[in-house]
């Protein structure tokens, strides 16, 4: 993995194996999409803490997530529409701004998660992620167009936790913790305490 990464500030998380879909305009991020297809190389999401997604000054949470080009698309309206997917979490080190917009970082990447299987008092988890992923089968027969890709992992606590995280409706800054956190097994027993609250699970 690369040492320095380009940044693409956004006002969501991505998680490792999530799916990202962007429709780009700007000029500066058509620039990046170019520049990552051509060397096949990912670029770095991370959410945005302060100013917007236009705004070439927004600044961002430190951990992000890498993401890889899949597909791309014109638009009939002229946009360029985007699917990526997530890789490996990474922590910025320093960041500056080229002339022509776009932010790159020096990085270091941070380890993945340790596998672990769902523990069983967990395993509801495992089936409301199992329910989420035929539903979307159900609905969308093109693989390329569902927002959880495959393979599916129903047996990984950090692929299933992860899954659930994308679903979850809370701010984003309270999913950029559950990403940022090391232990999968921990992430996933507070999702499984969040559900429970919420009476979903």
């Amino acid at each position: 993995m690369p040492g320095e990464l380009a940044i693409f500030p956004l006002e969501t998380v991505l998680f490792p194996d999530g799916v990202l879909t962007l429709r780009v305009f700007e000029a500066r991020y058509l620039d990046l999409v170019s520049e990552c297809t051509a060397a096949d190389a990912p670029f770095g999401v991370c959410l945005i803490t302060q100013g917007s997604e236009t705004d070439p000054d927004a600044r961002h949470e430190p951990i992000g997530c890498t993401a890889r080009i899949v597909d791309f698309d014109v638009e009939e309206s002229g946009l360029l529409s985007v699917r990526a997917r997530g890789g490996q979490r990474f922590r910025v080190l320093t960041r500056r701004l080229r002339q022509d917009g776009l932010v790159r970082a020096d990085i270091e990447m941070i380890e993945p998660d340790a596998e672990a299987p769902v523990p069983p008092e967990h395993a509801d988890c495992e089936t409301l992620v199992r329910r989420l992923v035929d539903d979307l089968v159900a609905r969308e027969p093109d693989p390329m167009r569902r927002m959880i890709a495959e393979p599916y992992r129903f047996d990984s606590a950090s692929w299933v936790g992860n899954r659930i995280c994308e679903f979850l409706p809370i701010a984003p800054r309270a999913r950029q913790r559950l990403m940022e956190l090391d232990d999968p097994v921990a992430r996933l027993s507070l999702i499984h305490q969040y559900l429970h609250q919420h009476q979903v699970l």
